[in-house]
Protein backbone atom coordinates (compact mmCIF):
# COMPACT_ATOMS: atom_id res chain seq x y z
CA UNK A 1 0.00 0.00 0.00
CA UNK A 2 2.29 2.98 -1.43
CA UNK A 3 -0.11 5.41 -2.61
CA UNK A 4 -2.20 6.87 0.38
CA UNK A 5 -4.13 10.26 0.97
CA UNK A 6 -3.50 11.80 4.36
CA UNK A 7 -5.72 14.79 3.32
CA UNK A 8 -8.17 12.81 1.68
CA UNK A 9 -8.70 10.96 4.57
CA UNK A 10 -8.91 14.10 7.21
CA UNK A 11 -12.14 15.27 4.87
CA UNK A 12 -13.50 11.80 4.67
CA UNK A 13 -13.14 11.64 8.10
CA UNK A 14 -14.46 14.72 9.08
CA UNK A 15 -17.92 13.73 6.92
CA UNK A 16 -17.79 10.33 8.36
CA UNK A 17 -17.88 11.65 12.02
CA UNK A 18 -20.55 14.02 11.08
CA UNK A 19 -22.72 11.67 9.56
CA UNK A 20 -22.16 8.75 12.40
CA UNK A 21 -23.96 11.30 14.92
CA UNK A 22 -26.95 10.79 13.04
CA UNK A 23 -27.15 6.88 13.16
CA UNK A 24 -29.36 6.83 16.43
CA UNK A 25 -31.98 9.00 14.55
CA UNK A 26 -31.59 6.84 11.54
CA UNK A 27 -32.01 3.35 14.03
CA UNK A 28 -34.69 4.96 15.82
CA UNK A 29 -36.55 5.80 12.57
CA UNK A 30 -36.67 2.56 11.46
CA UNK A 31 -40.54 1.01 12.15
CA UNK A 32 -40.84 -1.78 13.95
CA UNK A 33 -43.16 -4.98 12.38
CA UNK A 34 -46.31 -5.21 13.21
CA UNK A 35 -46.94 -7.46 15.87
CA UNK A 36 -49.44 -9.46 13.47
CA UNK A 37 -47.16 -9.07 10.61
CA UNK A 38 -43.39 -10.21 11.38
CA UNK A 39 -40.34 -8.62 9.85
CA UNK A 40 -39.01 -10.74 7.09
CA UNK A 41 -36.08 -11.76 9.03
CA UNK A 42 -37.88 -13.03 11.65
CA UNK A 43 -38.69 -16.23 10.94
CA UNK A 44 -34.86 -16.75 10.68
CA UNK A 45 -34.14 -16.33 14.57
CA UNK A 46 -33.58 -19.18 16.19
CA UNK A 47 -36.97 -20.85 18.20
CA UNK A 48 -35.13 -21.24 21.13
CA UNK A 49 -33.98 -17.52 21.28
CA UNK A 50 -35.64 -16.40 24.75
CA UNK A 51 -35.43 -12.73 24.65
CA UNK A 52 -37.55 -10.46 22.73
CA UNK A 53 -36.47 -8.08 19.84
CA UNK A 54 -34.89 -5.37 21.48
CA UNK A 55 -37.13 -2.00 20.17
CA UNK A 56 -35.05 0.19 17.71
CA UNK A 57 -36.08 2.99 19.85
CA UNK A 58 -34.48 1.59 23.02
CA UNK A 59 -31.16 0.79 20.81
CA UNK A 60 -30.74 4.40 19.67
CA UNK A 61 -31.60 5.89 23.21
CA UNK A 62 -28.33 3.19 24.90
CA UNK A 63 -25.69 5.74 26.62
CA UNK A 64 -22.58 6.04 24.92
CA UNK A 65 -24.40 4.94 20.99
CA UNK A 66 -23.99 8.36 19.33
CA UNK A 67 -19.96 9.11 20.57
CA UNK A 68 -19.65 4.70 19.02
CA UNK A 69 -21.21 5.60 15.76
CA UNK A 70 -19.76 8.66 15.11
CA UNK A 71 -16.55 7.20 15.78
CA UNK A 72 -17.00 4.23 14.03
CA UNK A 73 -18.09 6.30 10.93
CA UNK A 74 -15.57 8.71 11.51
CA UNK A 75 -12.79 5.77 11.16
CA UNK A 76 -14.36 3.83 8.13
CA UNK A 77 -14.67 6.97 6.16
CA UNK A 78 -11.21 8.40 7.04
CA UNK A 79 -9.55 4.55 5.73
CA UNK A 80 -11.78 4.86 2.69
CA UNK A 81 -10.24 8.12 1.86
CA UNK A 82 -7.12 7.64 2.99
CA UNK A 83 -6.68 4.43 0.17
CA UNK A 84 -9.00 5.89 -2.54
CA UNK A 85 -7.77 9.80 -2.39
CA UNK A 86 -10.16 12.33 -4.62
CA UNK A 87 -11.67 9.43 -6.79
CA UNK A 88 -15.39 9.42 -8.04
CA UNK A 89 -15.66 5.97 -5.87
CA UNK A 90 -16.22 7.84 -3.18
CA UNK A 91 -19.72 9.02 -4.03
CA UNK A 92 -20.78 5.05 -3.99
CA UNK A 93 -19.30 4.11 -0.45
CA UNK A 94 -19.24 6.97 1.86
CA UNK A 95 -23.32 7.21 1.73
CA UNK A 96 -23.09 3.35 2.56
CA UNK A 97 -20.61 4.65 5.93
CA UNK A 98 -24.01 5.67 8.08
CA UNK A 99 -26.20 3.11 6.93
CA UNK A 100 -23.77 0.22 7.49
CA UNK A 101 -23.30 1.30 10.69
CA UNK A 102 -26.39 1.60 11.74
CA UNK A 103 -26.94 -2.04 10.15
CA UNK A 104 -23.91 -2.97 12.18
CA UNK A 105 -25.50 -1.63 15.79
CA UNK A 106 -29.22 -3.08 14.49
CA UNK A 107 -27.93 -6.87 13.59
CA UNK A 108 -25.64 -6.86 16.88
CA UNK A 109 -28.42 -6.08 19.42
CA UNK A 110 -31.44 -7.80 17.46
CA UNK A 111 -29.78 -10.11 14.35
CA UNK A 112 -32.16 -8.76 12.14
CA UNK A 113 -31.14 -6.40 9.62
CA UNK A 114 -34.22 -4.33 8.37
CA UNK A 115 -34.88 -3.95 4.82
CA UNK A 116 -36.33 -0.53 5.40
CA UNK A 117 -32.79 0.57 5.45
CA UNK A 118 -31.18 -1.90 2.70
CA UNK A 119 -34.16 -1.41 0.18
CA UNK A 120 -33.01 2.13 -0.16
CA UNK A 121 -29.37 1.99 0.18
CA UNK A 122 -29.80 -0.60 -3.18
CA UNK A 123 -31.14 2.86 -4.42
CA UNK A 124 -28.41 5.17 -3.78
CA UNK A 125 -25.78 3.09 -4.86
CA UNK A 126 -27.09 2.26 -8.11
CA UNK A 127 -27.96 6.10 -8.40
CA UNK A 128 -24.13 7.24 -7.46
CA UNK A 129 -22.51 3.68 -9.30
CA UNK A 130 -23.82 5.84 -12.40
CA UNK A 131 -23.15 8.87 -12.17
CA UNK A 132 -19.75 7.91 -11.42
CA UNK A 133 -19.59 6.23 -14.18
CA UNK A 134 -21.23 8.84 -16.11
CA UNK A 135 -18.46 11.68 -14.55
CA UNK A 136 -15.21 9.42 -14.45
CA UNK A 137 -12.97 8.03 -17.13
CA UNK A 138 -15.15 4.92 -16.59
CA UNK A 139 -15.65 2.02 -19.33
CA UNK A 140 -18.42 -0.19 -19.79
CA UNK A 141 -16.71 -3.15 -18.33
CA UNK A 142 -16.99 -1.23 -14.68
CA UNK A 143 -20.79 -1.63 -15.09
CA UNK A 144 -20.23 -4.91 -15.78
CA UNK A 145 -18.23 -5.59 -12.75
CA UNK A 146 -20.20 -4.08 -10.90
CA UNK A 147 -23.43 -6.22 -11.87
CA UNK A 148 -21.31 -9.05 -11.43
CA UNK A 149 -20.10 -7.99 -7.81
CA UNK A 150 -24.06 -8.15 -7.22
CA UNK A 151 -24.38 -11.31 -8.93
CA UNK A 152 -21.05 -13.30 -7.10
CA UNK A 153 -22.02 -12.15 -3.59
CA UNK A 154 -25.26 -12.22 -3.07
CA UNK A 155 -25.51 -15.36 -5.33
CA UNK A 156 -23.33 -16.92 -3.31
CA UNK A 157 -25.25 -15.95 0.28
CA UNK A 158 -28.80 -17.08 -1.49
CA UNK A 159 -26.55 -20.90 -2.08
CA UNK A 160 -26.31 -20.46 1.79
CA UNK A 161 -29.23 -19.27 2.93
CA UNK A 162 -31.21 -22.05 0.60
CA UNK A 163 -28.88 -24.82 1.35
CA UNK A 164 -29.04 -24.21 5.15
CA UNK A 165 -31.53 -21.32 6.29
CA UNK A 166 -31.51 -21.18 10.04
CA UNK A 167 -27.58 -20.46 9.67
CA UNK A 168 -27.60 -17.81 7.43
CA UNK A 169 -30.96 -15.10 7.60
CA UNK A 170 -32.07 -13.70 4.33
CA UNK A 171 -31.03 -10.12 5.32
CA UNK A 172 -27.76 -11.36 5.16
CA UNK A 173 -28.58 -12.53 1.69
CA UNK A 174 -30.35 -8.69 0.67
CA UNK A 175 -26.92 -7.02 2.56
CA UNK A 176 -24.45 -9.21 0.45
CA UNK A 177 -25.96 -7.92 -2.76
CA UNK A 178 -25.53 -4.38 -1.56
CA UNK A 179 -22.02 -4.95 -0.63
CA UNK A 180 -21.59 -6.46 -3.80
CA UNK A 181 -22.53 -3.40 -5.65
CA UNK A 182 -20.21 -1.59 -4.00
CA UNK A 183 -17.60 -3.89 -4.02
CA UNK A 184 -18.04 -4.98 -7.18
CA UNK A 185 -17.82 -0.85 -8.39
CA UNK A 186 -14.52 -0.64 -6.44
CA UNK A 187 -12.21 -3.55 -8.08
CA UNK A 188 -12.66 -7.12 -8.36
CA UNK A 189 -9.42 -7.77 -5.39
CA UNK A 190 -11.80 -5.39 -3.33
CA UNK A 191 -14.55 -7.92 -4.02
CA UNK A 192 -12.81 -11.32 -3.28
CA UNK A 193 -10.93 -9.27 -0.34
CA UNK A 194 -13.68 -8.03 1.18
CA UNK A 195 -15.51 -11.64 0.42
CA UNK A 196 -13.18 -13.58 2.35
CA UNK A 197 -12.77 -11.75 4.95
CA UNK A 198 -16.70 -11.14 6.02
CA UNK A 199 -16.34 -15.27 5.44
CA UNK A 200 -13.32 -15.33 8.30
CA UNK A 201 -14.09 -13.14 10.56
CA UNK A 202 -17.81 -14.63 10.70
CA UNK A 203 -16.96 -18.05 11.33
CA UNK A 204 -12.90 -17.73 12.84
CA UNK A 205 -13.64 -14.44 15.28
CA UNK A 206 -17.48 -15.18 15.96
CA UNK A 207 -16.71 -18.57 16.82
CA UNK A 208 -13.74 -17.52 19.36
CA UNK A 209 -16.59 -14.00 21.29
CA UNK A 210 -18.75 -17.59 21.30
CA UNK A 211 -16.36 -19.43 23.27
CA UNK A 212 -15.21 -16.53 25.86
CA UNK A 213 -18.63 -14.99 26.61
CA UNK A 214 -22.23 -16.05 27.46
CA UNK A 215 -23.69 -15.74 24.00
CA UNK A 216 -24.01 -18.70 21.88
CA UNK A 217 -23.80 -17.21 18.58
CA UNK A 218 -23.49 -13.68 16.48
CA UNK A 219 -24.82 -12.33 13.82
CA UNK A 220 -22.91 -12.20 10.40
CA UNK A 221 -24.12 -8.69 9.21
CA UNK A 222 -21.59 -6.74 11.19
CA UNK A 223 -18.59 -8.90 10.00
CA UNK A 224 -19.54 -9.09 6.63
CA UNK A 225 -19.53 -4.74 6.80
CA UNK A 226 -16.40 -4.75 8.42
CA UNK A 227 -15.51 -7.33 5.92
CA UNK A 228 -16.28 -5.12 3.22
CA UNK A 229 -14.08 -2.46 4.83
CA UNK A 230 -10.99 -4.98 4.62
CA UNK A 231 -11.28 -5.58 1.46
CA UNK A 232 -11.53 -1.74 -0.15
CA UNK A 233 -8.37 -0.69 2.40
CA UNK A 234 -6.55 -4.13 1.70
CA UNK A 235 -7.93 -5.70 -1.12
CA UNK A 236 -5.79 -4.52 -3.61
CA UNK A 237 -2.47 -5.05 -1.44
CA UNK A 238 -3.18 -8.64 -0.74
CA UNK A 239 -4.39 -10.06 -3.77
CA UNK A 240 -1.02 -8.48 -5.27
CA UNK A 241 0.87 -10.15 -2.36
CA UNK A 242 -0.64 -13.13 -3.24
CA UNK A 243 -0.69 -13.60 -6.50
CA UNK A 244 1.49 -10.38 -8.15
Amino acid sequence: MTDLYPVTAVATGVLGLAAGVFVPRLIAWVPEPPPDEPDPEEKDRPPEEPEPKELYADIAARPGLLWKTALAAGVSAALIGLVLGWDLSLLVLLPLVPVGVALAVIDWRTRLLPTRLIAPSYAVTIVTVLLAWLLGDHRLHDLERTALGWLVYGGTFFVLWFIYPRGLGYGDVRLSGLLGLALGWVGWSELVVGIGAALILGGILGAVLSLITKRRDYPLGPFMLVGALVGVVVGQPVITALYG
